[in-house]
């Protein structure tokens, strides 16, 4: 591994440790209130984009990070919809 994805490994790996409080939390509380799903249907189809762009240039490291938050992306919509009040 060169240094390039040495680094690119330790930023993948501290965003999406950041990110998944948030799903343990939401999973936890069924609080999704705060949550807004514009957001989150944006920002899924982000990282979509990103682990696209992370196969195509063949970085394992935006592979890793980007794999993980869109589970958890994914799952943050899912719980918005799930647990929003009708």
């Amino acid at each position: 591994m060169n240094y390039t994805e040495s680094i690119g490994f330790l930023a993948a790996i501290l965003t999406t440790a950041a990110f998944l409080p948030q799903v343990y939390k939401t999973w936890k509380t069924k609080d999704v209130s705060s949550l807004s799903l514009p957001m989150l249907l944006l920002f899924f189809v982000g990282i979509l984009a990103w682990l696209t762009y992370g196969f195509l240039k063949n970085s394992p490291s935006m592979i890793f990070a980007n794999s993980i938050t869109v589970v958890s992306s994914f799952l943050l919509m899912y719980f918005k919809i799930k647990y929003t009040k009708k």
